[in-house]
């Protein structure tokens, strides 16, 4: 559909500062001063924005239409890398990511309403992990220029021209979205608020999960890269060069691998999905070599890419087209509170008990997490999604 295939152009262009803020932010950040604790805070502030945004926006998004939130979002990325470009010290990092988690919000949930707006229900696996693609798609492009620029030029002086030019291609996707990207808010949209959200046990206990994996995955996000840096290497191209592979799966599969929980189910893919990435947390402290790192992230990316897309279709399973602003907004909101949390906790983690606690926490989550939703999630055979 053309509104897709459109949206997936909006995002190529809003993600490209994604992959090298997962890598960058956290050296930069310790650059120019910041603790373990601030650095968890970079990213503990962004999803606490984002927690705090979701529910109102939820609503919104289903009284007045996605379009207009999705613009909101895409521009308030632009702004975003604009500010980052001049931040020099830690409270303007603080605050660019604060007006960051804002604007993912709005483009997210906006993103995820669309996609379940247009897509079938035998075909929202695919829908859901095409939208990953393009995103992933975009990040490892801007990687590999952000890595070119930094490497060549150094972080002092490359940081701002390369902030002010992801700024610049987040408007090009502001431009592309206005032309090209109409509203698909269901016509009956107006008497969502007669008909209130599901409180099946199937829907309880995905925002739980959501929530604790959430909270588990955050732990280690903040402090990998430093982790990575004591460990094996302080060479920042190196470690981009390792994660290629996991790009590429990233940039490649989501959308096959959605296909496979549409055709054999949400619940396999996600509980397999969490039993590959505990194994991998736990092998991340044992990991010795460059050649190592590689398989295991490249590991990683696969059980993520094949579990996001089908939880995030599960969703649109388990809730009506008038309601599904809510639906993605409270379940946003619940990976949203974990991923606030997380991040300090790893911090935590990190400084008062050893380098490798965090991945050992996570992994122990991410198995529990596993084992509960294969024991109690059950999914019904026929959806009120369509």
């Amino acid at each position: 559909m053309e509104t897709l295939s459109s949206l997936r152009r909006s995002l190529f262009f809003v993600s490209l500062s994604f992959g090298i803020l997962l890598f960058a932010l956290p050296i930069y950040g310790k650059r120019i001063g910041a603790n373990a604790v601030e650095i968890g805070l970079f990213f503990s502030i962004f999803s606490f924005m984002s927690v705090l945004v979701r529910p109102i926006l939820g609503v919104a998004l289903d009284r007045y239409g996605r379009r207009p939130f999705l613009l909101l979002g895409l521009v308030g990325y632009a702004m975003t890398m604009f500010i980052i470009a001049f931040s020099v010290q830690v409270w303007q990092i603080t605050l660019a990511r604060a007006c960051q988690g804002t604007a993912s919000a709005l483009l997210w949930l906006s993103v995820q309403s669309v996609t379940a707006d247009l897509a079938h229900k035998n075909n929202r696996g695919r829908s859901f992990g095409s939208m990953s693609q393009a995103s992933y798609r975009g990040a490892i492009t801007g990687t590999f220029i952000g890595f070119g620029i930094l490497t060549a030029i150094g972080f002092k002086r490359g940081w701002c021209p390369l902030f002010t030019g992801y700024g610049a291609m987040c408007l090009i996707a502001v431009v592309l979205a206005l032309i090209y990207i109409p509203e698909t808010r269901p016509v009956n949209a107006h008497h969502s608020e007669h008909h209130p959200l599901p409180r099946s046990r199937a829907w309880i206990l995905l925002l739980i999960v959501t929530a604790v994996t959430g909270a588990s995955w955050a732990m280690v996000t903040p402090i990998l890269m430093i982790f990575l840096q004591e460990k094996l290497t302080t060479e920042v191209a190196s470690l981009g060069l390792a994660y290629l592979p996991a790009a590429v799966v990233w940039a490649s599969l989501p959308s096959r691998l959605g296909a496979m929980g549409d055709r054999f189910g949400r619940k396999p893919l996600m509980v397999l999905g969490l039993i590959a990435a505990a194994l991998s947390s736990f092998t991340i402290p044992h990991i010795g070599s460059l050649y190592g790192l590689t398989a295991l992230w490249a590991f990683q990316a696969l059980c993520y890419a094949a579990g996001d897309p089908a939880e995030e279709a599960l969703v649109a399973d388990l809730t009506g087209g008038d309601q599904r602003g809510r639906a993605y907004g409270i379940y946003t909101m619940a990976a949203g509170v974990g991923a606030t949390l997380g991040p300090l906790i790893g911090g935590g983690l990190y400084d008062l008990i050893g380098s490798e606690a965090p991945f050992y926490a996570n992994g122990f989550v991410l198995a529990i997490c596993a084992i509960v939703l294969a024991a109690l999630l059950e999914v019904p055979d026929q959806q009120p999604g369509v």
